[in-house]
């Protein structure tokens, strides 16, 4: 086992597509007014991704939380109410949210309302706001602009790299989205930034090893969220006084896994992912470093 050694091999994970797809973003964002980046509830710090920041610059921004059925709901309100505060736009959405264009519209109105006008009273012809849609893998885009757009436009998949290439799309009469394909960055800062995007599903599975990542979710939940991790796997509070590593053998025999901790870690991954320990966010606004949003 890995993580019984700490011999954890660091996750790097920027395939071919996802340079193309950089480059490509970086071609077309001077045609558009405005970013949407799609983030994790669960991580909305991690998963903003530090290479859109460098692309956009000052370009106006709107942070579109997804999943937050899944996150702690408390955490996503103290996030929002941070962005708020740094005078960042934000919003939080899931998959059974009935949020429509509408609901951006009223966001991004009055961000581009000024620049629009200014437009008209130099002549030019009205026109729909022009958006770009960024995001990590299988954090949601595809979902959020199938409602926005009130079709599927976007192929959706519960796996990274679903989106392949860029296309335009049409939200009513007054917004023009440019969908792109989930991206990472070509080098994780730290194995705690690819931890947390390896556990809620932006790299792909075959890229990490499962018991690290089981470690990682079970260290989180071991210091938050102890009472779901007893409930969903039939701990007793002296189980909480074993190693991470011997936590998981033992988790390991009561799936009836016998010595499999390999399969038992997956479980634990997709448990984690599927909300069965319940709603989580592994991003503590405690632990910010200054300067990490935009003012835009």
């Amino acid at each position: 086992m890995k993580g019984a050694n700490n011999m954890a091999v660091t996750i790097q994970w920027f395939p071919g597509h996802m340079a193309k797809a950089i480059r490509q973003f970086e071609e077309n964002v001077s045609l558009v007014d405005i970013v949407f980046e799609v983030i994790d509830a669960r991580i909305p710090l991690t998963s903003q991704n530090p290479e859109v920041a460098r692309i956009t610059g000052e370009k106006p921004h709107l942070f579109i939380l997804t999943k937050k059925d899944l996150a702690d709901r408390e955490a996503t309100q103290r996030w929002l109410a941070y962005f708020k505060d740094h005078g960042q736009p934000a919003i939080a959405v899931d998959a059974k949210d009935h949020f429509n264009i509408n609901d951006v519209l009223s966001v991004i109105n009055p961000i581009m309302s000024p620049k629009l006008a200014r437009e008209e009273q130099k002549g030019m012809k009205k026109r729909p706001i022009r958006a770009v849609s960024v995001g990590v893998p299988n954090v949601g885009k595809s979902t959020v602009l199938n409602r926005l757009v009130n079709r599927r436009a976007a192929q959706v998949g519960n796996r990274p790299g679903v989106t392949k290439g860029q296309q335009w799309l049409k939200a009513g009469k007054k917004l023009e989205l440019l969908d792109t394909p989930g991206i990472l960055w070509p080098k994780f800062a730290s194995q705690e930034i690819a931890n947390k995007l390896a556990l809620t599903g932006a790299i792909k599975d075959s890229v990490f090893a499962s018991d690290d990542i089981a470690l990682f979710g079970l260290k989180h939940f071991r210091a938050r969220h102890r009472d779901q991790l007893m409930a969903r796997y039939r701990l007793n509070d002296d189980d909480f006084a074993l190693s991470d590593v011997d936590l998981l053998l033992l988790i390991t025999k009561k799936l009836g896994m016998r010595d499999d901790y390999e399969r038992a870690s997956n479980r634990i991954i997709q448990d984690i992912r599927n909300n069965k320990l319940g709603g989580f966010t592994l991003d503590n606004l405690e632990e910010l470093q200054p300067n990490v949003t935009r003012n835009d």
